[in-house]
């Protein structure tokens, strides 16, 4: 494993990260009051017949203070979606990159990576606009065209270059475990991110991802600050299904255990099965009861 290094370029940018990943609204706490807690959920669990405004005033009402919204690349869409936050009071804390399976880094295709990272661009471009800290980013694919070696370092390229862009912008690059048979111990995921050596390069947690070939309260403690937000849902091992939230595999306890104990306080995201408000109600009870610890 490498370790961490700290330069004075990583020092100097670290203020300012602080700062662009700090968000503001209501917090439910657990396991303390020093530990605060926001939940949000992904944009498409609301209903898209719907516009923006009447989506996010339905987030809100269904007790829910974020959303993490996806690619926008029409200018008027952007426009709405900064409108709608403002109305409802709902924050958008981050942006999933719609490109990155479509387009990943680690293709051999010049072309489809330059697709990739124009899609970034407009994903970080767009979290600023919107006042987001971060972009998720799945780094690339190992399939029977990538071999895993390649995968790696392709990705880490092509990431290398948009580091200037997220520090102008002041939005984190933050790289999410995935099915994509890569980043498949914790140990190699914190390699993988510290050598960027920048603060503007960080992790994303997903709790149910990992429940096939490991323990997420074992991958927070390991990631530990490097995790700059948190997917919640659950999987179930002996079906291998995604399941409800604390009706899987996942032990929620020891979770929420891990979450203080590395001393995060940002954003828990549902990416669960959306609805009605009665199903969103639903779900943001189901989170409360996992901030309780429960």
């Amino acid at each position: 494993m490498q370790k961490t290094r700290f330069t004075r370029r990583a020092f100097l940018e670290t203020a300012a990260a602080s700062a662009a990943f700090a968000a503001f609204g209501k917090t439910f706490s657990a396991i303390g009051s020093e530990h605060t807690l926001k939940k949000a959920l992904v944009v498409t669990m609301l209903p898209k017949a719907m516009g923006y405004p009447d989506r996010f005033q339905l987030a809100r009402r269904a007790g829910f203070d974020g959303i993490e919204m996806r690619t926008v690349s029409d200018p008027s869409e952007v426009e709405a979606v900064q409108s709608a936050a403002e109305q409802s009071g709902l924050i958008i804390h981050s942006v999933m990159n719609s490109d990155h399976w479509k387009y990943p880094f680690s293709s051999s295709d010049p072309a489809t990576v330059e697709k990739g990272i124009r899609g970034m661009e407009t994903s970080l471009r767009n979290a600023k606009r919107w006042g987001a800290g971060v972009v998720l980013l799945v780094p690339g694919v190992v399939n029977p065209e990538t071999p895993y070696r390649d995968a790696y370092e392709r990705s880490q390229k092509q990431v290398r270059k948009l580091i200037p862009l997220a520090k102008e912008l002041g939005v984190a690059i933050a790289v999410e475990n995935v099915w994509n048979k890569f980043l498949l111990s914790p140990l190699e995921f914190i390699r993988y991110v510290d050598a960027f050596d920048s603060r503007w390069v960080r992790a994303y947690f997903d709790v149910g991802n990992i429940v096939l070939y490991g323990f997420p309260q074992d991958w927070i403690r390991t990631l530990g600050k490097r995790i700059v937000r948190i997917h919640l849902k659950d999987f179930k091992s002996d079906t291998r299904q995604f399941v409800p939230l604390r009706e899987g595999s996942v032990n929620w306890p020891e979770v929420r255990m891990a979450i203080a104990g590395i001393g995060y306080t940002g954003f828990l995201t549902a990416e669960v099965e959306g609805g009605d408000e009665a199903s969103l109600t639903e779900v943001a009870g189901r989170m409360d009861l996992i901030a309780d610890g429960k």
